[in-house]
């Protein structure tokens, strides 16, 4: 029995010591970025600009019109101003850091460090999401907000809810970018895979247009892929078309694709890694 506790209590240790070198990385990625600020803050006028430009097309389009995909102007407005907002959360650089790192040849280093190389990159980028969401995402929302005001969650069962799926759409996001930098193991440059990886995200996530607005064969070829849990699930959470037993299922879908990217960049990095041995010879 003493020595399964001292077991126990290594096991315990460990983790605590690991947990505690994660929670570092994300305080000094938040830290790093404070010293350009100045750029997120040019960023809130840009995003504010392009969000503009989007009510204007939208506010043609519902021109003569009180319905499009389910939504109505109002609803349309709102989805549109929180899905870019909420985007400056969850996006980040990860695939090309990732990328950069590879194609340098610092991999090699990491390989040879005592730590997680996946959960050192997650750790970092989620830094930089609180540093985006406290001097980004909220300004921008409250500015956006004073300028046309959108409407707010349905309920504050939705909003909690809401919040939770931020943090989903953050890690999905997070593993997809990860697995897009992992191609530049293969390949002399990698800047078309993040590039066609953005386009393909904000287009099928329902960033740039709701999925309800997708014809029946496209809807339903979306739905076997991640993309939907991103951006378009959650904002109907908000606007309170998802709510109660419905809401809980998004999160639950999002935990599962969670698991599976993990499993999957779990192994997909063991296999690049060995590639990298076996080209170096």
């Amino acid at each position: 029995m003493p020595g399964k506790k001292t077991g126990r209590g290594r096991l315990a240790a460990h983790f605590w010591n690991r947990l505690m070198l994660y929670i570092e990385l994300m305080r000094m990625e938040f830290v790093n970025n404070l010293a350009y600020r100045t750029t997120y803050f040019t960023g809130i006028f840009n995003y504010s600009i392009q969000i503009g430009a989007y009510f204007f097309l939208w506010d043609s389009i519902y021109a003569g019109r009180k319905v499009l995909g389910g939504l109505n102007k109002e609803e349309m407005i709102t989805y549109l101003i929180v899905a870019w907002v909420v985007r400056s959360f969850y996006f980040s650089n990860l695939d090309r850091r990732v990328a950069v790192e590879i194609r340098d040849g610092k991999i090699a280093l990491e390989l040879i460090r005592p730590y997680s190389y996946q959960m050192v990159k997650y750790a970092r980028a989620f830094g930089e999401a609180v540093f985006r969401i406290l001097f980004f995402a909220l300004p921008a929302g409250a500015l956006i907000y004073l300028i046309r005001p959108f409407g707010l969650p349905a309920s504050w069962q939705n909003g909690l809810v809401f919040l939770l799926t931020m943090l989903g759409s953050f890690a999905i996001t997070a593993q997809i970018s990860m697995l897009a930098g992992f191609l530049a193991f293969f390949t002399r440059s990698a800047s078309g895979i993040y590039r066609a990886k953005r386009v393909i995200m904000d287009l099928f996530s329902g960033l740039l247009l709701p999925i309800s607005f997708y014809p029946d064969w496209a809807r339903e070829i979306i739905k076997l892929f991640p993309f939907q849990v991103i951006s378009y699930m959650p904002n109907l959470i908000y606007l309170g078309k998802i709510s109660g037993a419905a809401a809980l299922q998004v999160v639950m879908l999002q935990f599962f694709w969670i698991l599976v990217l993990g499993f999957t960049g779990f192994w997909f990095w063991r296999f690049a890694v060995k590639h990298v041995v076996i080209q170096g010879g």
